[in-house]
């Protein structure tokens, strides 16, 4: 499995181009400057180091997508989980249910989501 380990300002870059690609170069420059506050310079910058990492391709001026946003989403998750909560899931809900309250379909796709992932 590829590893990605993208810093934050990347990882908001990336969903850009998910949400647009394959996008022309110039209209990310546009995006990037609309959504991020960005300038050209700083798109083209990080559009090609992430381009040399293999997870996105910039080939005639259109830029497309090789890494899945499901897997950099899913690295990108544990990675926090690692390092905020000792890799404790249970530790990191309790965190993050602190003060919600859940309504019955979501308890029955959370309980149907921990199910499928349990072990035997």
């Amino acid at each position: 499995m590829q590893e990605y380990h993208l810093c934050d300002s990347e990882y908001r870059f990336m969903q850009v181009v998910w949400d647009a690609a394959p996008v022309a170069s110039g209209r990310l420059v546009e995006l990037c400057a609309q959504e991020l506050g960005w300038k050209k310079s700083t798109t083209y910058t990080v559009l090609k180091k992430l381009c040399e990492r293999g997870l996105l391709k910039n080939e005639n001026s259109l830029v497309t997508v090789l890494a899945e946003k499901e897997a950099v989403t899913a690295e990108a998750a544990e990675t926090f989980v690692d390092k905020t909560f000792g890799g404790s899931l249970p530790m990191f809900l309790a965190a993050f249910m602190s003060g919600r309250t859940l309504s019955k379909e979501e308890a029955a796709e959370l309980t149907r989501l921990i199910d499928s992932h349990k072990e035997g």
